[in-house]
Order: structure tokens, then C-alpha cells, then sequence
């Protein structure tokens, strides 16, 4: 897996979207900039897809990790006061 970055200074390229004709009159109603929210909830779901593949692809260790804590504890078990 590759990991997650993107260049904010990459030009702009224009993209054909099929959007529900009443949402998209209403944003333009509400002067809402669909570039601009286009761009913020593509790089969201970016952010989610990488998280998802990374637990996804390191889900055995963190799952045997789990097992040795649970059998051996934590390092810092005996220093913590709560």
C-alpha cells in the first residue's frame, strides 16, 4: 500500500459527474461550489479507503499484538496509577 499523500498543487482536470438535477439546482441556488466539495469529500473518502487498507492489510498483527497483551500485559502496566 502506498502511502496516503496527495499534491494540493496538482492542476485542476476536468471530470464528467451525473448528480441528481434538483440537489445540483439547490447548490447552485446556494451559490455552493461543487468543485470545491467535490474535491474535500473525494480526499475523505481517500483518507478512509488508505485507513481502511492499512487495518485491513496489517489487521494479523494488530490482532496478535491484541493476544500478547492480553496474555502478557502491558510494559507499562505496573508504573501507571490509574
Amino acid at each position: 500500500m502506498q502511502p496516503y499523500s496527495i499534491d494540493l498543487n496538482a492542476p485542476k482536470k476536468a471530470a464528467h459527474l451525473s448528480i441528481n438535477s434538483d440537489v445540483l439546482a439547490q447548490a447552485k441556488m446556494k451559490l455552493i461550489n461543487l468543485s470545491e466539495i467535490c474535491e474535500k469529500s473525494l480526499i475523505e473518502a481517500l483518507k478512509e479507503k488508505c485507513r481502511q487498507e492499512w487495518l485491513e492489510s496489517n489487521r494479523e498483527a494488530i490482532e496478535e499484538y491484541g493476544r500478547f497483551i492480553e496474555a502478557n500485559g502491558c510494559f507499562s502496566d505496573k508504573l501507571r496509577c490509574f
